[in-house]
């Protein structure tokens, strides 16, 4: 009953961040829409647009950790307020720009410096302080599930726009709906009413260094994050050239809009699925499992020339072993090393991931440039994917780790039921 005091005190805070999170991954993953227009009309190549996507993904990895630290200093609240702010200004930046330089700042830096402030290592790190350990992994499947339906609005009324009214009208649409993170990042910002227990003697829970010296220290982090950014290479691969494949495949291009839509609706069953189901199972066994199934999934896919029902079954399969990863990755850095530096030691893993995807856009781009098709670029894909993924699999089931109990909270919320002190140290 505790629990679910707690759960239900949290509510407004965990809307917060599934709002936040569905705008920022949702205008993100539909900005591949927008690349065949910009690119025939302000005269850049697919590799320009591309390498602005991967300078998204390298701020966005590279400052995750330092917005994570932050966090520990000033609180949530201010820090998602910040990326909110830098999100729409980016996008005004973009719909105005008339060159690649434009285009590198505004939907390149600004927005890759907000998803830092805003998107899913932020959003797991406060919906992980906002709930007891035993409701943690479902309510963080949940939370991943949610902040996925932000493509189901963002790409086909992004499509609409632009087959309306241009490539233009279609970004102002999505700053429309970046607009909507604002009241979100204020809402999500009440989790700084919840405080942490007083700090252990343990270095790792008073010390950002510790803490980070620990995670490079520890083997099945390090697994998980390597595989993490064969993951991130994966993800934007598809999210940025999916579109322009299936143009030159010569498919309508409501169908790339409809794909990505299916991708964010089979998600929510994805992140609830993987979110209960790390709840019973070995969360980085389960990680091995989706990256094994994706890669197949991505091979099975290419192989054949694409049609609109292959398409559609191909998003639906990638959406369902899509965000399932991030319950598991949150869930996984708990257990191993708490709450209290969660955030950080997650930035760390999401900038391995950032890191994958800034290869994964960029290569592609570069590979369709150099080749005219995607086909090497599907095959090394799925080659590291399936080479991932086993490794994934295999050491969490040769060396399982055993979770340690140190993250028992506080909450001024009103209403909020802490725990109780012989409850006080458990895990999820």
């Amino acid at each position: 009953m505790a629990d679910t005091g707690s759960v239900r005190a949290a509510t407004p805070i965990l809307i917060g961040a599934a709002v936040m999170l569905s705008v920022a991954m949702g205008v993100r993953q539909s900005l591949g829409l927008v690349m065949p227009p910009l690119t025939r009309d302000i005269a850049i190549s697919v590799s320009e647009f591309t390498l602005a996507l991967s300078v998204q993904n390298l701020a966005w990895g590279a400052l995750q950790p330092l917005a994570g630290a932050l966090v520990g200093r000033v609180g949530f609240r201010p820090v998602m307020l910040t990326g909110a702010l830098l999100y729409c200004t980016g996008l005004l930046l973009l719909a105005a720009a008339h060159g690649l330089l434009a285009v590198m700042i505004g939907g390149g830096l600004l927005i890759g410096v907000a998803l830092a402030c805003t998107a899913s290592a932020i959003a797991m790190a406060v919906a992980s302080r906002a709930v007891p350990a035993t409701a943690r992994s479902l309510v963080l499947g949940f939370i991943t599930g949610a902040g996925s339906l932000g493509a189901l609005l963002s790409a086909p009324i992004g499509q609409t726009l632009s087959g309306a009214f241009g490539w233009r009208a279609e970004v102002l649409g999505f700053f429309v709906l970046a607009l909507a993170m604002l009241p979100a990042a204020w809402t999500a910002g009440m989790v700084d009413k919840i405080v942490l227990p007083h700090q252990s003697a343990d270095p790792t829970e008073t010390s950002a260094k510790a803490a980070l010296c620990s995670a490079m220290t520890t083997a099945p982090f390090l697994v998980m994050t390597g595989a993490y950014f064969v993951c991130g290479m994966q993800l934007l691969f598809i999210t940025t050239h999916l579109p322009t494949y299936l143009a030159i495949c010569g498919m309508d291009p409501m169908v790339a809009a409809e794909a990505l839509g299916v991708i964010g609706c089979s998600n929510v069953l994805g992140s609830i699925f993987f979110g209960w189901a790390g709840g019973r199972w070995s969360k980085p066994a389960l990680l091995g499992l989706i990256y094994t199934l994706r890669s197949l999934g991505l091979c099975a896919y290419f192989l054949a020339p694409p049609t609109e029902l292959s398409t559609l079954v191909f998003a639906g399969v990638m959406g369902f072993l899509w965000l399932g990863v991030g319950p598991l990755i949150a869930g996984s850095i708990v257990e191993m090393f708490g709450l209290r530096w969660q955030a950080m030691i997650q930035g760390v893993a999401f900038m391995s991931h950032q890191l994958g995807s800034f290869l994964g856009a960029l290569g592609g781009g570069l590979l369709f440039d150099a080749l005219g098709s995607y086909d090497l670029a599907w095959r090394l894909i799925v080659a590291m994917g399936l080479t991932a993924g086993l490794v994934q699999l295999v050491f969490a089931l040769a060396r399982p780790w055993r979770p340690q109990a140190r993250d028992a909270l506080v909450s001024t919320i009103p209403g909020a039921i802490g725990p109780s002190p012989q409850h006080a140290g458990d895990r999820s």
